[in-house]
């Protein structure tokens, strides 16, 4: 747990976030510390998540960048960045971020990958995290990804998982079902299908989020802002999961807990050479 609590640490320190002073900090930090449990952003191999290395020597491609998280982690590896998402407000940000970092290789494109404004064979790293099942063609859109992939380019592909999404159809208002949110529930047969019909040798799977699943599932009768979730049901949540997670047996927990009810599946993928 040591090696954990110092990757979250520096990451803290690094994302520009504080130490945490009030609850939804102490949310965040707690998300973060399972995100690096989890496998994501290990600083000390330059993996995004476990199996997907990058450097210097990578074009990274964000597909959907959402807050520019994997997107920073990936500049600081050095890589050449390229982040793009149907918003422009969340593409400004991540520009900003990016130039208050120093990152000197970086384009932020507002597109919706119908198509991509980049060449073919242009990238060896892209990452497309809960972003499929928002588009309305998901063969087309993978494919479009592919396209501007170099051969043996290594893609990290994540679409909620059809557990979590089951108990968000029970308690989620109506809308969560409608454009631009959740179109489809892929299950985990039909995402590994799509990945493979367009073009994709899978190899690796993984099954993460347990702690998110139970969030998810308490926010709706929280009732609370998603941009302010101060409400007694998630801190409680919030205080159990870190006393679990600095548990001696915690990390065992939660591989089990992640695997029985998780958040997203995780495919790791690649073009051929």
């Amino acid at each position: 747990m040591v090696r954990i609590a110092d990757r979250l640490t520096r990451y803290v320190r690094r994302m520009g976030f504080q130490r945490a002073a009030d609850r939804r900090e102490r949310s965040e930090a707690v998300g973060l510390q399972d995100l690096f449990m989890s496998g994501w952003f290990v600083a000390d191999t330059g993996e995004v998540f476990t199996g997907f290395p990058v450097g210097p020597d990578d074009t990274y491609l964000d597909v959907g960048c959402g807050n520019g998280g994997a997107t920073m982690f990936a500049a600081r590896q050095g890589c050449a960045v390229i982040a793009t998402d149907v918003q422009a407000d969340k593409v400004a940000a991540v520009e900003r971020r990016l130039e208050a970092a120093g990152a000197s290789r970086f384009r932020c494109l507002v597109s919706d990958s119908a198509p991509l404004p980049l060449p073919g064979a242009s990238v060896t790293r892209v990452v497309c995290s809960e972003v499929m099942e928002h588009v309305p063609d998901p063969g087309r859109f993978l494919a479009e990804l592919v396209r501007v992939g170099k051969p043996g380019a290594l893609y990290l592909l994540t679409v909620p998982d059809p557990a979590s999404e089951a108990i968000q159809r029970e308690l989620a208002p109506e809308s969560y079902w409608r454009v631009p949110n959740h179109v489809r529930v892929f299950s985990r047969d039909e995402f590994a299908d799509t990945v493979e019909r367009a073009g994709l040798r899978i190899e690796a799977r993984h099954f993460v989020g347990f702690y998110a699943s139970v969030w998810w599932t308490l926010f709706w009768p929280a009732g609370t802002a998603l941009d302010d979730p101060d409400h007694a049901l998630l801190d409680a949540w919030t205080r159990t999961w870190r006393l679990l997670l600095t548990h001696p047996d915690g990390t065992r927990i939660k591989q089990a807990l992640d695997r029985a009810l998780p958040k997203s599946q995780v495919i790791i993928a690649r073009k051929a050479a």
